[in-house]
């Protein structure tokens, strides 16, 4: 059997080790048209910022190293430049020679990724402008920082992307300033939620301009001017575009394969197209959403490496099945740590979800023991069913363990109310005997049961403002002066029985 492999990062990579782990005699040709494979996308931004200092750590295997372990044979600067599934071929572009010749294939695994968005605007094109995908694209930037020493930036986009370079600009004594279109960052979270990044970002010296729209650029003799819609033009040193990625498809539908959302590539449970014996993984590919059962773009890291393994399954005459994608994650933001899994409440409505929510914001591990910080989380469920939704948390420490313990509880099709019954591990610099996942159990076992009801913040301007009703801050003094809602009294907790 002869595997020929488009593009070999995640889930490429992933791929060609697993069918050399079930099939010794297959050949396994990978095709990669940049000059790294198998490299970490994820910390690009880090090498950026310094935190990553060594250009070699980036790379997680060579061409020579993948042949010493797996003889699979990764072909770098090679483009795959058509593919056609009636003669089971491909034909291959030789990017250092020009050479142009034809390789045939028994199994076709397309794993090309996504592409970053540039729009058509004017000035788009200056050398003073960056994207971020490739280590290629982070030598560029990292060698731009180096020769001319920028006081300013601007980076355009506040995703994951978007959020990680102005942070590794900034850790570089640059002077950022982030614009985002919307009216927050990061969409996976609700914007109460967001609330927090911003705040954070702000705290470490971040320019946020939300609800700002860029309508150009313009090279001037010392940076280059961002134009903004109804408002002045930013001067800057350089900018950086992460306003989010398409999937890179055109081989595929110049093949004829069936397309999706965004023209990204269709495939089913198995990964596999369309087209017999094409299959398709990662960033390029239309998934269904575990939680929602819609056809989202996901692209992360873990559910390209997922599909990579479960494609190259049943290349190998397997039968494994991808159940979906959750869309968990967790992004270092200076300081604090943020992670979501599942859908947010905004999603979820958007989905015909009747879904409710609760919030809490517990210490990290016990108050007794030295160092805990508080964390936030939103926890979002199916009204009713108290089907578990998703989750988001803001915090310090253990963020991403109570983010992990909401994402296996989703896949397990646990109800929110059974979060209380959760056995989790315990010892005072770790956690608390009620870990913060348990208490959010906690308080939707209370209002499944009628014994606790909510109100939020929406609902404000619907309270009762009369003598029918009282509306009382219970937080401390000090909470209550540091500010409060318009009408509400306060009576700190410990002095409320006595007052009654």
């Amino acid at each position: 059997m002869k595997v020929v492999i488009i593009g070999g990062v995640a889930g490429g990579a992933t791929a060609a080790a697993r069918i050399r782990r079930l099939d010794e005699q297959a050949e396994i040709i990978v095709f990669e048209r940049s000059g790294f494979i198998s490299y970490a996308n994820c910390g690009l931004p880090y090498y950026i910022g310094g935190t990553i200092e060594d250009e070699k750590d980036l790379t997680l295997q060579t061409p020579d190293s993948f042949w010493k372990r797996f003889r699979v044979k990764m072909v770098v600067h090679h483009e795959v430049i058509s593919i056609h599934p009636e003669s089971k071929s491909v034909t291959v572009k030789n990017l250092e020679t020009g050479t142009v010749f034809t390789e045939r294939y028994d199994k076709l695994l397309l794993s090309p990724g996504a592409k970053p968005i540039k729009p058509n605007l004017d000035g788009v094109d200056s050398d003073k402008i960056f994207t971020l995908r490739t280590v290629e694209d982070t030598l560029k930037i990292k060698n731009y920082t180096n020769a001319h020493q920028p006081e300013s930036a601007v980076v355009v986009g506040g995703g994951f992307i978007g959020i990680e370079v102005a942070e590794n600009l900034r850790n570089l004594g640059i002077n950022v300033t982030l614009v985002e279109a919307a009216e927050q960052l990061m969409n996976p979270f609700d914007g109460d939620m967001a609330s927090f990044i911003h705040a954070e970002m702000r705290k470490n010296g971040i320019n946020l301009m939300l609800n700002t729209m860029v309508e150009g650029f313009s090279e001037t003799d010392h940076g280059i001017d961002v134009k903004i819609k109804n408002a002045s033009a930013i001067h800057t040193d350089m900018v950086v575009m992460a306003i989010g990625v398409l999937p890179e498809t055109t081989l595929a539908k110049e093949a004829g394969l069936e397309l999706g959302i965004k023209g990204s590539i269709v495939v089913n449970d198995r990964m596999e197209t369309s087209a017999p014996d094409i299959y398709a993984v990662g960033d390029a590919v239309q998934v269904k959403h575990f939680v929602t059962g819609q056809d989202p773009l996901l692209s992360l890291a873990g559910p390209a490496n997922k599909q990579g393994r479960i494609a190259a399954d049943n290349i190998c005459g397997g039968d494994s099945r991808y159940p979906g994608s959750q869309g968990s994650s967790v992004i270092k933001v200076f300081d604090m740590t943020i992670a979501t899994t599942g859908v947010n409440e905004k999603t979820a409505k958007q989905a015909g979800i009747d879904c409710d929510k609760v919030y809490l914001s517990p210490m990290s591990h016990a108050g007794y023991y030295p160092g805990g910080k508080v964390m936030t989380l939103k926890v979002v469920f199916e009204k009713g069913t108290y089907r578990l939704l998703g989750a988001q948390i803001v915090g310090y420490e253990g963020v991403d363990k109570r983010i992990d313990v909401l994402a296996a509880a989703i896949h397990a099709g646990m109800r929110a109310t059974q979060l209380k019954n959760l056995d989790l591990a315990y010892a005072p610099p770790y956690s608390s005997a009620k870990d913060p996942v348990n208490i959010a159990g906690f308080m939707i076992d209370n209002i499944a049961n009628g014994t606790m009801k909510q109100w939020y913040l929406e609902d404000v301007d619907h309270l009762p403002r009369d003598e029918s009703a009282i509306l009382l801050d219970v937080r401390t003094p000090d909470e209550y002066a540091g500010g409060h809602m318009e009408g509400f009294g306060n009576i700190p907790l410990d002095d409320l029985r006595d007052r009654l």
